[in-house]
């Protein structure tokens, strides 16, 4: 069965999403080494769909244009929900995948614990807090609404929680990596499952 599963073809999602807010485009690769090329004119928000992406193992391409020159708002959230369209593509029926994943994520100080469930029932619990408006040049407070657009496009039961730390770079890190490893799980095709969808309903969602 293993064998198989490494002759199928990658799975691979590609959106462009056009608004008179932002102009869009995204490539992933689920089956990826963690490669990425992201540029949404937001460095720290670059910095962190680029760690997504290396701790997923989910290859990544994404371009955006937005209007910053209004604010960060527009950019974030249509970046994440293009993500989040990109993904769904890719899963397609989300066939032998683990479907779960769960990730306690350390970094120095800090400790982050995230679970989720590609349910295709978009929910986000989020108990987690910044000090300080600004990491870099990007808001603080949309980095909970990032995760909230993720979660709505790509159908992912999300919970997101902040166990303790103090340093905001830390914390944002540690969130986004946590993320990843359970993202990297519940993609992942698992060979036992074959080509079963992982639910007794026989679909996943509605």
């Amino acid at each position: 069965m293993a064998s198989t599963l490494a002759q199928t073809p990658p799975r691979t999602g590609s959106v462009e999403r056009n608004t008179t807010e932002t102009a869009i485009a995204i490539h992933v690769n689920l089956d990826g080494t963690g490669a990425y090329d992201v540029s949404t004119g937001i460095g720290f928000l670059d910095h962190m769909v680029e760690q997504f992406s290396r701790h997923s193992l989910i290859d990544v391409t994404m371009k955006v244009q937005g209007d910053l020159h209004v604010d960060q708002h527009h950019t974030t959230e249509d970046s994440a929900i293009a993500l989040g369209q990109a993904i769904t593509q890719a899963l397609g029926d989300k066939a032998g995948i683990g479907r779960y994943g769960a990730a306690y994520s350390p970094m120095d100080e800090t400790l982050s614990r995230v679970a989720l469930d590609i349910s295709g029932r978009p929910f986000l619990v989020w108990k987690a807090k910044f000090t300080q408006e600004r990491l870099g040049e990007w808001d603080t407070e949309l980095i909970e609404h990032w995760f909230h657009s993720v979660s709505q496009s790509a159908g992912i039961t999300l919970h997101m929680e902040l166990l303790y730390g103090s340093n905001n770079h830390h914390i944002c890190e540690s969130l986004y990596k946590g993320f990843a490893r359970a993202m990297r799980q519940a993609v992942e095709r698992d060979p036992r499952k074959g080509g079963a969808i992982p639910s007794t309903k026989g679909q996943l969602g509605g």
